[in-house]
């Protein structure tokens, strides 16, 4: 029984440190700020393009007017 014990611990132990080995190494990624910019930008630039869809669907009948009022004066030259 004592082999079985001390087995028993040792698995203990190790399991252990493995997890607090990972939760330091997750805290570190966590912690960590390389390549937040990026994402930032990336972030901003993903939801410009969605506004800018979307204000070109509602305002897609006014755009045509405009285009086409810019087309007949052009052609009007």
């Amino acid at each position: 029984m004592d082999a079985w014990k001390e087995t028993r611990e040792s698995l203990d132990r190790e399991s252990t440190r493995l997890w607090v080995s990972g939760t330091t190494r997750l805290k570190q990624i966590m912690r960590s700020t390389a390549g937040q910019g990026t994402t930032e930008y990336a972030i901003l630039v993903g939801v410009l393009v969605v506004i800018a869809i979307l204000a070109i669907m509602v305002f897609r009948p006014k755009l045509q007017e405009l285009w086409n009022a810019i087309a007949d004066g052009i052609n009007g030259l």
